[in-house]
């Protein structure tokens, strides 16, 4: 009886953690050990559990724990790559999935380098050059400008966690574009003046964002 009580609390153990266990056990000595590779079963579940619970962050957790903040990463960028950054933006890499801080440099032959930076040190992790058609209109975008990316991105860091920085260069009101994400997640854009720094809430963007909720609502 004591052995047919053992496996059937065993086994529900296991089927409970998702897992298998087998119960070879008839003496007392058994049951402890059959209790025991439950009691394994079920902690490795629990670890495994934790891992699938991290691994399913999203961005912006990721985002607001990195030790490295988007000027640093420009600056790490620039050190490996020189040239004038045109981006900066905390994101997944295609091919391991691996959070990294991803930097635009466009050099002074015109050539585009896309750096990667760790955002736990700040080591570059490696670059590769890209292929695009709006040099002319980035040059264009940055003539007689006083403020760069890393200036753009420490004046929007007191808005919180900036996850990435662009160049808008399109229309008449050209300036740096920033993302900041706050420890709740809220996200929201903001607008860098390439002369004066100055930071201003992005209007267009917070109008999208309303009539996307008014079409939620709807």
């Amino acid at each position: 009886m004591k052995r047919n009580i053992v496996i059937a609390a065993v086994t529900a153990a296991a089927l409970i953690g998702g897992g298998t266990a087998t119960a070879l056990a008839t003496t007392g000595d058994d049951q402890g050990s059959a209790r025991q590779a439950a009691t394994t079963q079920l902690s490795n579940d629990d670890v495994r559990d934790d891992r699938d619970d991290d691994g399913d962050r999203d961005d912006a957790e990721k985002a607001v724990s990195a030790d490295v903040t988007a000027s640093e990463a420009i600056a790490s960028a620039l050190k490996h790559t020189s040239g004038t950054v045109v981006s900066a933006e905390l994101d997944d890499e295609d091919d391991s999935g691996k959070v990294v801080w991803t930097v635009d440099v466009l050099s002074g032959d015109n050539t585009w380098h896309s750096v990667s930076v760790d955002p736990a040190n700040g080591k570059v992790l490696g670059s590769h050059t890209d292929d695009e058609d709006d040099t002319a209109q980035v040059r264009a975008a940055l003539k007689g400008s006083s403020v760069t990316a890393e200036e753009a991105a420490k004046a929007a860091a007191g808005k919180g966690v900036v996850t990435s920085v662009d160049l808008d260069d399109d229309g008449k009101n050209k300036s740096w574009e920033a993302e900041t994400r706050k420890s709740g997640g809220a996200e929201q854009d903001w607008k860098i003046d390439l002369t004066s720094g100055k930071v201003t809430a992005d209007r267009a963007d917070a109008q999208d964002d309303d009539a996307d909720d008014a079409d939620d609502q709807d």
